[in-house]
């Protein structure tokens, strides 16, 4: 068996899995929505605002867009912090849990199309004679 086809069959059964682990209910909890978006959009500016720092000829939009998905890590750490007790509470609240999960989710989402718009954008300005690195 390959690692190709061991990989295909394991990721998504940890995609279901982590998604599994939230409770739907808890979106209904005053706050969890908002916490969630806040959560999601200070996520998608932080990555993008890295992106300024890239250097001088390459698209800032295009790489900060880039780096935007959280995916699996953000999962990751989301799922081992809720599974952590501290004087018997856990360390993630199911609700932050949740707002995480929602965050990975649209941030994965959303960078195909952002960063399609970016490179088309980029591709427009190169052709029109504008500077190389729009953005």
């Amino acid at each position: 068996m390959s690692l190709h086809a061991l990989t295909g069959l394991l990721v998504p059964v940890f995609f279901v899995r982590m998604g599994l682990l939230v409770h739907v209910d808890n979106f209904v909890r005053p706050g969890v929505i908002g916490f969630a978006v806040l959560l999601t959009v200070a996520a998608m500016v932080g990555k993008w605002t890295c992106g300024l720092v890239t250097p001088r000829g390459i698209s800032r939009t295009t790489v900060g867009l880039g780096m935007m998905p959280r995916g699996e890590v953000g999962l990751i750490f989301a799922g081992i912090g809720a599974a952590l007790v501290l004087d018997g509470h856990p360390v993630v609240s199911p609700e932050t849990y949740a707002a995480a999960v929602f965050m990975v989710v649209v941030t994965t989402m959303a960078t195909p199309p952002l960063l399609l718009w970016s490179l088309r954008r980029d591709e427009r300005t190169v052709a029109g004679g504008g500077p190389e690195a729009a953005g």
